[in-house]
C-alpha cells in the first residue's frame, strides 16, 4: 500500500515527550512550567504506566530516621554499580535527591510519616552510612505504593500546567534528518490515524524491555519501544548486557515483592529453614544488593536446598512482623501475596524466585539527558534534538547493577534535569514552527504498512514465546560462553522468523494484533543486542555474572559497551570510557580489587 493511503495529521510542538511514566511526567511538568509548548505521547493512560507498580520507595539522604549524608548515598551507588557508573551523574543524582523528594511532597505526594510528622524512611539493600559501616534508612516511602502516589501526583500537576496529552498513541519511529532528531511518528489506536509530530526536542521516556524475558516483574507494555527506535535510527545502545534480576518475584507469576519487605525485617530461608544469606553476605545479609541476593538464592536452589515439591524456589518470611505492621507498611504486598500466591502473609511465608526486574542498559545519555553517540570518535558527542530519561536511558548512574529505590529517584531527578536542559536549548526557538523535509517519514510508514499486511504463517505469540524462553535460559542470572552462544544461535532464526510473522487483523482501530507485533519487533532487536553484548564482556560485574570469567577485570573492562544494529547482520560493538570523575571534585572513589559485601 502506498504511504498516501494513510491519513496523516501534523502537529508542531517545542518538545514532544514519548512515555508518561515517572520520568516522562516529571519532564512534561518541568517543560510545561517553563511555558514550553509540550506534548506527551503515551500508549497507555498515564496512570497505568509501569511506574505505578513501583512499591518500596525513593532514596534520598534526608536523615529523618538516623544520620545520613549524600556522600554516603553516592558511595553506595558507585559501589552498587560495581564501579561502572558515571560518577558525575551519580553525584548529581545523590546531591539532588533530598530536594527532589521535598519538591514531590510539595506537589502533593502523600509520603508515609513518622510519629513526629517527618517523611518515613525504610532500610533498603546496599544503602549504608559511613561508607559501608552502618545500615542507612534512606528510602522515602508511601506505604508500599510509592510509584502509584508519585505517578498520580505528577499527572495531576501536568494537567494543571496545561500539558497536552496524546493518550493511547503508539510511537512508531523517530523522524531523523542529517543526524538530527526532528520529531516522531505515532499511530492513534482509537481512530487509526497516523500523527506526525515535529519538535525541536524529542525526549524518550519509554521504559525498559523486561518482556524480552519469560519471567519478569514488568508490565506487558514494557517492550523498550524507545530503545528500538534508537537502534533503527542508526544510534547505539549502552551496557545492554546488564539485566537486573530482582530476588523476590512471586513464584509462578513473577509479580514483584518489594525489597521494602526485607527492609521492614523480612528474611529468606531455604528448605531447612536456614537464613542462608548470612553465609553469602555476612554483613548485609538479606539486605545485600540485588545481584548478590539473586545469585545466592539461585545457588541454594541449584545446591538442592530450594523449597517446594520441585525444590525450585525460596521462602520469604514476613509473618513475624505482625498484622499491624504489615497492614500499615506493606498492605499492597499482603494483597499481592494473597492474590498471586494464595498466601496469608500474617501466617505463612511467600514463595519467591529471582525474576527479571530492571534494565541498567539503554540509550546512552549525559547527566543532562542528552543522547550520546560516538560521532567522530568523540564518546560524549550529542545527538541534536534527542534526549532520553528513566529506564529507557543509560545515564549511567546504575552501572552494572541498580540499588533498590534508586530507580524512582533516577526518574524524578533526570526527568527534571532534561526539562531544564531542554528549556536552555530552546530559549531562542520557543514557539517557532519546525518544518520537516518531504519524505522524511516515508520509510517509517512503509515499515508500519508492511507489518500491518504481514501474511506469514507464524503467529506473533509463538515467536515471542520462543524469544522469551531463549533469553530466560541463555542470558539469565549465571552466564557462560557456551550457553550464551547457544542463545545467540537460537535467536538468529527467531529474528529472521519476523519476516514470516502472521498478522490476522488488518484494521487500524484498536488492532491489538498489530500492536503486539510491532512490540515484538522492538523486543527482538533488543534481545539480540543484549545477548551479543553479554557474550562480548569477558568478566563478571554487577548483574552480569559469568561462571567462565568469575572475576571483575577493571584493567580490560572498566568501560561502557556501545552496540549498534544499523543494517548489519551481526551487531557492532564499541566502547565509551566510564566517567571516574565528579562534577565538583568533592569526593573521589577508587574501586577496590575485590568485591566485599
Amino acid at each position: 500500500m502506498t504511504t498516501n493511503a494513510y491519513k496523516i495529521i501534523d502537529h508542531s510542538y517545542d518538545v514532544v515527550v514519548v512515555g508518561a511514566g515517572g520520568a516522562g511526567l516529571r519532564a512534561v511538568l518541568g517543560l510545561a512550567e517553563q511555558g514550553l509548548k509540550t506534548a506527551c505521547i503515551s500508549k497507555v493512560f498515564p496512570t497505568r504506566s509501569h511506574t505505578v507498580a513501583a512499591q518500596g520507595g525513593m532514596s534520598a539522604s534526608l536523615g529523618n530516621m538516623g544520620e545520613d549524608d549524600w556522600r554516603w548515598h553516592m558511595y553506595d551507588t558507585v559501589k552498587g554499580a560495581d564501579w561502572l557508573g558515571d560518577q558525575d551523574a551519580i553525584e548529581y543524582m545523590c546531591k539532588e535527591a533530598p530536594d527532589a523528594v521535598i519538591e514531590l511532597e510539595h506537589y502533593g505526594v502523600p509520603f508515609s510519616r513518622t510519629e513526629d510528622g517527618k517523611i518515613y524512611q525504610r532500610a533498603f539493600g546496599g544503602m549504608t552510612t559511613h561508607n559501608g559501616e552502618g545500615q542507612a534508612r534512606r528510602t522515602c516511602a508511601a506505604a508500599d505504593r510509592t510509584g502509584h502516589a508519585i505517578l498520580h501526583t505528577l499527572y495531576q500537576q501536568s494537567l494543571k500546567n496545561k500539558a497536552k496529552f496524546f493518550i493511547e498513541y503508539f510511537a512508531l519511529d523517530l523522524i531523523m534528518e542529517d543526524g538530527e532528531c526532528r520529531g516522531v511518528m505515532a499511530w492513534c489506536l482509537d481512530d487509526g490515524t497516523l500523527h506526525r509530530f515535529s519538535a525541536h526536542t524529542v525526549i524518550l521516556a519509554t521504559g525498559g524491555y523486561g518482556r524480552a524475558y519469560f519471567s519478569c516483574t514488568s508490565a506487558h507494555t514494557c517492550t523498550g519501544d524507545g530503545n528500538a527506535m534508537v537502534l533503527r535510527a542508526g544510534l547505539p545502545l549502552q551496557d545492554m548486557e546488564f539485566v537486573q534480576f530482582h530476588p523476590t518475584g512471586v513464584y509462578g507469576s513473577g509479580c514483584l515483592i518489594t525489597e521494602g519487605a526485607r527492609g521492614e525485617g523480612g528474611y529468606l530461608t531455604n528448605k531447612d529453614g536456614e537464613r542462608f544469606m548470612e553465609r553469602y553476605a555476612p554483613n548485609a545479609k538479606d539486605l545485600a544488593s540485588r545481584d548478590v541476593v539473586s545469585r545466592s538464592m539461585t545457588m541454594e536452589i541449584q545446591g538442592g536446598r530450594g523449597v517446594g515439591d520441585k525444590g525450585d524456589h525460596i521462602h520469604l518470611h514476613l509473618e513475624h512482623l505482625g498484622p499491624d505492621v504489615l497492614a500499615e507498611r506493606l498492605p499492597g504486598i499482603s494483597e499481592t501475596a494473597k492474590i498471586f500466591a494464595g498466601v496469608d502473609v500474617t501466617r505463612d511465608p511467600i514463595p519467591v524466585i529471582p525474576t527479571v526486574h530492571y534494565n541498567m542498559g539503554g540509550i546512552p545519555t549525559n547527566y543532562l539527558g542528552e543522547v550520546l553517540t560516538l560521532r567522530g570518535g568523540n564518546p560524549d558527542s550529542v545527538v541534536p534534538g534527542l534526549m532520553a530519561i528513566g529506564e529507557a536511558a543509560c545515564v549511567s548512574v546504575h552501572g552494572g547493577n541498580r540499588l533498590g529505590s534508586n530507580s524512582l529517584l533516577d526518574l524524578v531527578v533526570f526527568g527534571r534535569a532534561a526539562s531544564i536542559r531542554a528549556g536552555e536549548l530552546l530559549a531562542d526557538k520557543k514557539g517557532k514552527r519546525q518544518t520537516l523535509k518531504t519524505g522524511s517519514d516515508e520509510e517509517i510508514i512503509q515499515r508500519f504498512d508492511s507489518v500491518r499486511h504481514a501474511t506469514g504463517d507464524t503467529p506473533t505469540a509463538e515467536i515471542r514465546l520462543e524469544m522469551q524462553n531463549i533469553m530466560q535460559t541463555h542470558c539469565a542470572v549465571f552466564r557462560t560462553e557456551e550457553s550464551m552462544q547457544k542463545g545467540i544461535d537460537r535467536l538468529d532464526p527467531v529474528r529472521k522468523q519476523m519476516d514470516s510473522v502472521k498478522v490476522a487483523d488488518r484494521s487500524l482501530i484498536w488492532n491489538t494484533d498489530l500492536v503486539e507485533t510491532l512490540e515484538l519487533q522492538n523486543l527482538v532487536g533488543q534481545a539480540v543486542v543484549t545477548a551479543h553484548s553479554a557474550i562480548n564482556r569477558k568478566e563478571s560485574r554487577g548483574a552480569h555474572a559469568r561462571e567462565d570469567f568469575a572475576d571483575r577485570d577493571d584493567e580490560n573492562w572498566m568501560k561502557h559497551t556501545l552496540v549498534w544494529v544499523d543494517g548489519h547482520e551481526v551487531p557492532q560493538i564499541d566502547y565509551r570510557p566510564v566517567h571516574n570523575y565528579t562534577l565538583t571534585d568533592e569526593i573521589d572513589f577508587i574501586p577496590p580489587k575485590k568485591r566485599v559485601y
